[in-house]
C-alpha cells in the first residue's frame, strides 16, 4: 500500500521494516515487564530475542529459497538478494533452533522463557502483517467484494487489481492469538504448554488463512501450499508437545 513511508534525504524508511522493528521493541519490553511480574529473571530476554531474530531471519530466508529452488537453480544470483523473500514458518523454526542452542549454552531453562515470550511473538507477527500490508507482499486473491483493496505502487502485489485484504485478516488473527496465549499463560500449570498451544493455534490459523492468499509463487506440495503442508506437521508437533508436557508436569509436580 505504501512500501516507503517517508524519506529523510537519501534515507528511505521502509514500512515493513519499521513495523517489524516496532513489534519487536514493544514485544521485548512487554516480555521483560511480564518476567519481573512473574518473578523470572529478565536478564536473558534481550539476548534471547536478538538470537531468535537472527536465527529466525536465517530460517525464513532458507525456507524461502527451498520453496523457489527451481528458480534458484536457474538463477543463483537470487541467493544474493537478502532484502526480499521470507517464509514465516522458516522464521519460527529458525528462532526455535537458535533459542534452543542459546539456552543450552547459557544453561537457561528454555521452556520457562518460551512460554513467557511466545505470546509476544504472536504480537510481533501482528505488526509484521501490517508491514506486509504496507509492502504489498502476502496479498490475497482477486475479488470484487466491497472490502477489496487496490495497490497502486507495489512492486510485489499486482497493481490496480482489487484483492482480498489477507494481510489485515492475518493481523487480526495474530492479535487474537496473542490474547489467547496471554490467557493460557495464566491458566496453564506446566512448562511447555503455552508454547505447544502457540504451535497448535498458529498451525490451524495459517492452514485456513492460506486459502485467502493469491501469491502462488510460494510453492506447493501436492494439493497443499508449502505453508499448509508444514502446518500439518506443526499441528501434530503441538498436540504431542502439549500431551507430553502435561504428563511430565504431573509426574514431577
Amino acid at each position: 500500500m505504501k512500501p516507503i513511508l517517508f524519506s529523510i534525504g537519501s534515507l528511505h524508511i521502509n514500512g515493513y521494516g519499521l513495523m517489524i522493528a516496532l513489534g519487536l521493541l514493544i514485544a521485548e519490553s512487554l516480555a521483560e515487564r511480564k518476567a519481573k511480574k512473574e518473578g523470572i529473571s529478565s536478564a536473558p530476554i534481550l539476548s534471547l530475542v536478538l538470537v531468535a531474530i537472527f536465527s529466525g531471519l536465517l530460517g525464513a530466508k532458507l525456507l524461502y529459497w527451498i520453496t523457489i529452488w527451481d528458480k534458484v537453480l536457474a538463477n543463483p544470483a537470487i541467493l544474493l538478494d537478502f532484502g526480499n523473500g521470507f517464509v514465516v514458518y522458516g522464521s519460527i523454526i529458525g528462532a526455535f533452533v537458535g533459542a534452543l542452542i542459546y539456552c543450552r549454552i547459557k544453561k537457561i531453562d528454555l521452556l520457562t522463557y518460551l512460554d513467557l515470550i511466545i505470546p509476544y511473538a504472536a504480537l510481533t507477527q501482528a505488526f509484521g502483517r501490517i508491514g506486509c500490508f504496507l509492502a504489498g507482499c502476502c496479498y490475497g486473491f482477486e475479488t470484487h467484494a466491497w472490502y477489496a483493496i487496490v495497490f497502486k505502487e507495489s512492486v510485489l502485489a499486482p497493481n490496480n487489481v482489487p484483492l482480498f485484504p489477507s494481510q489485515l485478516l492475518y493481523c487480526v488473527a495474530n492479535l487474537l492469538h496473542f490474547l489467547i496465549l496471554l490467557y493460557c499463560y495464566k491458566k496453564c500449570k506446566f512448562k511447555g504448554q503455552v508454547f505447544s498451544i502457540y504451535l497448535i493455534f498458529y498451525s490451524i490459523g495459517r492452514y485456513l488463512l492460506e486459502y485467502v492468499r493469491g501469491d502462488l509463487i510460494r510453492g506447493s506440495v501436492g494439493v497443499f501450499s508449502t505453508s499448509q503442508f508444514i502446518s500439518l506437521f506443526i499441528f501434530v508437533f503441538g498436540i504431542v508437545g502439549f500431551i507430553y508436557f502435561s504428563k511430565k508436569g504431573k509426574e514431577t509436580k
